[in-house]
C-alpha cells in the first residue's frame, strides 16, 4: 500500500508540474501577442462630409477614407461616358446622316453598342486600375471593398452590371423603344429617379449595385509622408539632454517604439494630453529604472531623447538579427527555448 501511495503522489506531482509549465508557456505566448487592430468601420459625419473610420485594408494598417459625394461621382460618370462613347456616337451619327440607317435602327444599334462597349470598359478598367476608371482617376475617387478585403472581380462585375439595370437600360428603353404606353415611360422615369436618390438615404452613400457587391466609392487619399522624428530631433539639437545605457534600451521593442512615435507626433495642448505625457514618462522611468529625475517641464524632452536612442538601439540590433518585437521579447524567447528543450529527446 505504501508503494502504491508513493507512486500515486509522484504521478500527481509530475502532472502538477506539467500543468504549471503549460500554464507558464501559454501565459508567455499570450503576453507576446500584440493587440489586434479593431475591425468595424464607422461613418463619421463632420463638416458636411462623411468619413469612413477604422477601415482595415488587407495590409492590416487602419486607414480613414472620405466617402465620395454625389458631385464627384456624377463628374466621373460624365467623363467616362464622354471618353468611351464619343467615337461611337460620332460613327452612328455619320451612318444616320448618310441615310444608311433609319431612326429606329439607329436607336437600337446605339443601345447595343452602348451596352457592349460600356460594360467591358467599366469592368476591365476597374480591374486593371484597382477600382478606378479613367473618369474616376481624373476626379480622384476609387471603389473599395466595404469589408476591407481586396476588391474582387465578382464585386466589380456585379456593381457594373447593376448599373445597367439601375440607370442605363431604363434610359435606353425610354428613348429607343417606340410606341410604348405612357404608363411604361412614367414607370421607367420613376425607377431612374428613385434609384438615383438611394445614395442620399444611406450613410455610406451606396447605390443598389454597391450594396449588392459590398463596395464603397471613396475619395483617393493624398500621399502624405510625415517627417522622421529621429531626423527632426537630430537637426534641432546637436547633443541630447538625456543619455541612456543599453540596459535602459534593451527592455522595449518595435511595438512600444511605434506607440511612442504616435504620441510624439503632436505636442500636448490640453490638460488631458499633458497628463497622458506625464503618465507615459513615469511608466518608462519606472520600467527602465532610470537614475535621473525628470521634471514635468522636461518630460517631452525626455520622451524625445528616449525615442531617438531607442530607435538607434533597435536598428543596430536588427543588423545582427536580433529583432525585438515588443517588451515581452525575452519572455517569448525563454518560453520558446523551454518548449524546444521539452520537445528535444534526451540523448
Amino acid at each position: 500500500m505504501s508503494t502504491n501511495s508513493a507512486q500515486s503522489q509522484a504521478t500527481e506531482s509530475q502532472a502538477t508540474q506539467s500543468q504549471a509549465t503549460q500554464s507558464q508557456t501559454t501565459q508567455a505566448q499570450a503576453n507576446t501577442t500584440e493587440p489586434a487592430p479593431v475591425r468595424g468601420t464607422t461613418v463619421n459625419k463632420s463638416q458636411g462630409g462623411r468619413r469612413l473610420e477604422n477601415y482595415l485594408p488587407p495590409e492590416g494598417v487602419p486607414i480613414a477614407f472620405d466617402i465620395s459625394g454625389g458631385g464627384a461621382r456624377l463628374g466621373a460618370q460624365i467623363l467616362d461616358i464622354m471618353i468611351t462613347f464619343g467615337g461611337v456616337i460620332l460613327l452612328l451619327f455619320l451612318l444616320l446622316w448618310s441615310n444608311l440607317l433609319g431612326w429606329s435602327a439607329f436607336l437600337i444599334l446605339l443601345s447595343l453598342l452602348f451596352f457592349f462597349v460600356r460594360v467591358p470598359y467599366y469592368v476591365l478598367s476597374e480591374l486593371v486600375w484597382n477600382g478606378r476608371t479613367l473618369g474616376k482617376r481624373l476626379v480622384k475617387i476609387r471603389v473599395i471593398s466595404a469589408d476591407g478585403t481586396r476588391l474582387s472581380p465578382y464585386q466589380i462585375t456585379a456593381r457594373n452590371l447593376m448599373k445597367e439595370i439601375e440607370v442605363f437600360t431604363p434610359i435606353a428603353m425610354i428613348f429607343s423603344v417606340p410606341d410604348k404606353p405612357g404608363y411604361a415611360t412614367a414607370f421607367l422615369m420613376l425607377w431612374v429617379f428613385v434609384v438615383l436618390l438611394v445614395p442620399f438615404f444611406n450613410k455610406r452613400r451606396q447605390r443598389l449595385g454597391d450594396m449588392i457587391a459590398g463596395t464603397l466609392v471613396v475619395d483617393q487619399p493624398l500621399t502624405l509622408l510625415l517627417p522622421d522624428l529621429a531626423q527632426t530631433a537630430t537637426e534641432t539639437r546637436a547633443k541630447p539632454r538625456y543619455l541612456f545605457d543599453p540596459s535602459h534600451l534593451g527592455i522595449y521593442g518595435r511595438f512600444e517604439l511605434q506607440t511612442l512615435e504616435q504620441i510624439l507626433r503632436s505636442p500636448p495642448q490640453s490638460p488631458e494630453q499633458r497628463s497622458n505625457i506625464s503618465s507615459v514618462t513615469k511608466t518608462i522611468l519606472t520600467k527602465i529604472d532610470y537614475p535621473e529625475t525628470v521634471t514635468p517641464s522636461d518630460q517631452w524632452q525626455f520622451l524625445t531623447d528616449f525615442y531617438t536612442a531607442q530607435r538607434e538601439f533597435l536598428e543596430s540590433r536588427q543588423l545582427f538579427g536580433d529583432a525585438r518585437e515588443n517588451k515581452f521579447h525575452d519572455v517569448a524567447k525563454t518560453a520558446k527555448t523551454g518548449a524546444d528543450a521539452r520537445l528535444t529527446p534526451p540523448k
